[in-house]
C-alpha cells in the first residue's frame, strides 16, 4: 500500500475544471487522491503512487460501491470526500420540466447524499474525516430567473453539507460547502461573458480545499462564499 501520510482524499467529477485543480494541488502537497470521473481512461495520471483513476457516475447507483472498494484496495483508508461533480440545466422554475428537476436534483442532490452514507464508516475511522461539497453562490441566493431551478438543487446542497456538518460533530467528521460565484470552467465560461482571468480561478478553489482539509478538528467550518466581484451580499 502508498505512503498515505497525508491521507486519501476522494474527488468526485475531477476529470477537468475544479476538480482536476483540486487533485492536482493535493497530489503536489503529499495527498493521495482517488479521482471519481466518467472516462477515468481519458484523465491523466499525475502520480502512479498517489492516484487512482476510478469510474463515477453521479446517476449510477452501483458506481459508489465500486469507487469506495477500488479506493480501499489502492490505499486502505478513506480520509475525505470531495463533492464537486455536478450540473446546470439554465431553466427558470416556471420553465423546468419533471423530467429536467429530478435529472438536476439527482445529480446535485441525492449523489452527494447517497456517497457520503456510503463512504461515512470510513470517515469514521479516520478520526479526522473530512467531507467538502462544492456547492456555489447559487445555493445561497437567485442570481437571475434563468439559474433559479440551478439555485433551488444547490440551496438543497447547501443544507445536505449542513446536515453533514452536524451528523460528523462528535466523530471528528468536518463538512464545509465552498460556494463559488463564476470560476473559470468549461461551464463557468459558457454561463457569462465575463472574461475567464476576471474570475476566481479553478486553483484558488483548490487551496481553499486542501486548507480545510489540513485544519484541525477544533476548526469546523461551515462555509466559505467566495466570488470575484463584489456583489450586494458576496
Amino acid at each position: 500500500m502508498p505512503d498515505s501520510t497525508h491521507g486519501v482524499v476522494m474527488i468526485s467529477g475531477a476529470s477537468r475544471g475544479i476538480g482536476a485543480a483540486i487533485a492536482r494541488d493535493l497530489l503536489a502537497h503529499g495527498w493521495s487522491v482517488s479521482l471519481g470521473c466518467r472516462a477515468p481512461q481519458q484523465v491523466a495520471t499525475l502520480s502512479p503512487d498517489r492516484q487512482i483513476n476510478c469510474q463515477y457516475d453521479a446517476l449510477d447507483t452501483a458506481s459508489d460501491e465500486r469507487w469506495i472498494a477500488q479506493t480501499l484496495a489502492a490505499f486502505g483508508r478513506i480520509d475525505a470526500v470531495i463533492h464537486n461533480a455536478g450540473m446546470m440545466i439554465p431553466r427558470s422554475v416556471l420553465e423546468a420540466s419533471d423530467d429536467e428537476f429530478d435529472q438536476l436534483f439527482a445529480v446535485n442532490v441525492k449523489a452527494p447524499m447517497r456517497l457520503s452514507r456510503k463512504v461515512w464508516p470510513h470517515l469514521k475511522l479516520s478520526g479526522r474525516g473530512r467531507i467538502v461539497m462544492l456547492v456555489s453562490l447559487s445555493g445561497k441566493r437567485v442570481k437571475s430567473a434563468q439559474s433559479s431551478l440551478y439555485a433551488m438543487s444547490k440551496f438543497a446542497a447547501l443544507a445536505l453539507a449542513h446536515a453533514l456538518r452536524r451528523l460528523g460533530d462528535e466523530d471528528g467528521i468536518r463538512s464545509t460547502a465552498i460556494c463559488p460565484g463564476f470560476v473559470a470552467t468549461d461551464m463557468g465560461t459558457a454561463l457569462t461573458e465575463i472574461p475567464a482571468a476576471k474570475m476566481t480561478q479553478p486553483e484558488d478553489i483548490a487551496v481553499l480545499v486542501r486548507t480545510l482539509l489540513t485544519l484541525p478538528n477544533s476548526a469546523s467550518i461551515a462555509e466559505i462564499p467566495v466570488n470575484w466581484t463584489v456583489e450586494d451580499n458576496y
